[in-house]
C-alpha cells in the first residue's frame, strides 16, 4: 500500500514563493517516478512536473518551466515542488502522483496513486 500526503499550500500574492512537499510511504518498487499535478476550477487535472527515482532526470509542463522545480529526497522519503514567481493562473489545488517502472507520463491514467491534494492560491 503506498500513501501520499501534500502538504505546503497556503495563499500567496503574485511573485511570491511556496515549497510543496509530499510525504512518501509504502512500497518504494510502486513510487520509483513521482510526479505533481494540479485540478483548477471548472478544469481538467494538468501535469506540472516529474522525477525520476535517482533525482537525475525530471521535466517540467511549458507554463511552470524556469519558475517551478520538483526534486526528492529518497532519504526523508519526500517530494517537493519548489513554486516561484507564482502567478494568479497558477491557482488550483495541487496533488502528488506516484508510479512504478521508469517512463515518464504526463496523462493522469498512468499513475495509480495519489495524495489528497493541497490548495495554492495566488492572488493579483
Amino acid at each position: 500500500q503506498v500513501q501520499l500526503v501534500e502538504s505546503g499550500g497556503g495563499l500567496v500574492q503574485a511573485g511570491g514563493s511556496l515549497r510543496l512537499s509530499c510525504a512518501v510511504s509504502g512500497r518504494t518498487s510502486s513510487t520509483s517516478v513521482m510526479a505533481w499535478f494540479r485540478q483548477a476550477p471548472g478544469k481538467e487535472r494538468e501535469f506540472v512536473a516529474v522525477i525520476s527515482w535517482s533525482g537525475g532526470v525530471t521535466s517540467h509542463a511549458d507554463s511552470v518551466k524556469g519558475r517551478f522545480t520538483i526534486s526528492r529526497d529518497n532519504a526523508k522519503n519526500t517530494v517537493h515542488l519548489q513554486m516561484n514567481s507564482l502567478k494568479p493562473e497558477d491557482t488550483a489545488v495541487y496533488y502528488c502522483a506516484a508510479r512504478s517502472g521508469s517512463a515518464f507520463y504526463t496523462r493522469t491514467s498512468e499513475y495509480g496513486y495519489w495524495g489528497e491534494g493541497t490548495q495554492v492560491t495566488v492572488s493579483s
